[in-house]
C-alpha cells in the first residue's frame, strides 16, 4: 500500500511538469514535435518517441519481470496523452537489457533511426560505467551525430541509481558519466534530462528503498522520478 501511495504522489508530480516545470529544460528544443502533437485530425501525423537503452527504459523490474506500463516510457506516453488528447503517439522501446552504449550504438541505424523517430532518448549510463569514459563517449557520439544528421531530436538521460552504489558520494562510479551526458547535452546543444540529480535527493533523504523494485531497477515510483526529469520538454 505504502509503494502505491508513493508511486500515485510521484504520477501526480508528472501531471504537475505539464504547465510548471520541475527542473531547467529548453521548453523550445521540442517546440515543432509539441506542435505536431497540437495539430488535429486530418491534417496531423503520429508521432514517435524512440527510448533506447539498457533494462531500465526497457521495463525490467525484478528481473525476469518486465513492467512495461509501469516504466517510464509508456508513463510518459500516458501524461502526454491527458495533454495531447488528439496527437497520434507511438513509444517504441528499443532498449536492451544489459546492454551498454557501445553496443546500442552499433545498432542505432538499423532498430532506431529505421522507425522514424522524432525524438530519441538515450539511457545508457547505468551499464556504461564497466567501460571507458572515452569508449563511452565515442558511442554516444556516433548515436547523437546519426540523429542530428535526420534533423531528429536527442534528449540524453542520467542514470537511475544501484543500491550496491551510495550515489550520495561525488566519488562514485557513476558520477564522471551522468556528468559526461550533461557535457554531451551542453557541445551538441540536445535535450538533457536529469533524474540523477533527484535520485541522490531521495538518497540523502533515506528513501531510496521506497523508490526502487530491485537492487538496480526502480519500481512505479522510480519511474515516475524519471518520467517527471522528461516531460518539461513537452
Amino acid at each position: 500500500m505504502k509503494t502505491a501511495l508513493l508511486a500515485l504522489a510521484f504520477f501526480s508530480l508528472i501531471q504537475l511538469s505539464l504547465t510548471t516545470s520541475a527542473q531547467v529544460a529548453d521548453t523550445s528544443y521540442l517546440a515543432e514535435v509539441k506542435k505536431e502533437l497540437n495539430t488535429v485530425w486530418p491534417r496531423n501525423r503520429r508521432v514517435n518517441l524512440v527510448f533506447h537503452g539498457h533494462s531500465v527504459p526497457a521495463g525490467y523490474w525484478e528481473t525476469p519481470e518486465v513492467h512495461t506500463l509501469e516504466s517510464y516510457p509508456n508513463l510518459i506516453l500516458k501524461a502526454l496523452k491527458a495533454k495531447y488528447p488528439y496527437a497520434v503517439i507511438n513509444v517504441i522501446v528499443t532498449a536492451i537489457g544489459g546492454e551498454n552504449s557501445l553496443k546500442g550504438a552499433a545498432r542505432f541505424e538499423n532498430e532506431v533511426l529505421a522507425h522514424q523517430p522524432d525524438v530519441v532518448f538515450i539511457d545508457y549510463a547505468l551499464n556504461d560505467r564497466f567501460s571507458p569514459l572515452e569508449k563511452t563517449k565515442e558511442a554516444l557520439e556516433k548515436m547523437i551525430r546519426a540523429a542530428q544528421e535526420r534533423n531528429i531530436k536527442v534528449i540524453l538521460v542520467t542514470p537511475s541509481p544501484d543500491q550496491r552504489i551510495d550515489i550520495s558520494d561525488p566519488k562514485n562510479p557513476l558520477d564522471p558519466y551522468a556528468a559526461q551526458i550533461k557535457e554531451l547535452a551542453i557541445q551538441y546543444k540536445i535535450g538533457f534530462a536529469d533524474p540523477y540529480i533527484e535520485f541522490q535527493k531521495i538518497v540523502k533523504a533515506g528513501k531510496l528503498k521506497e523508490v526502487m523494485s530491485s537492487v538496480n531497477h526502480p519500481n512505479e515510483a522510480g519511474h515516475s522520478v524519471i518520467a517527471n526529469e522528461i516531460l518539461p520538454y513537452f
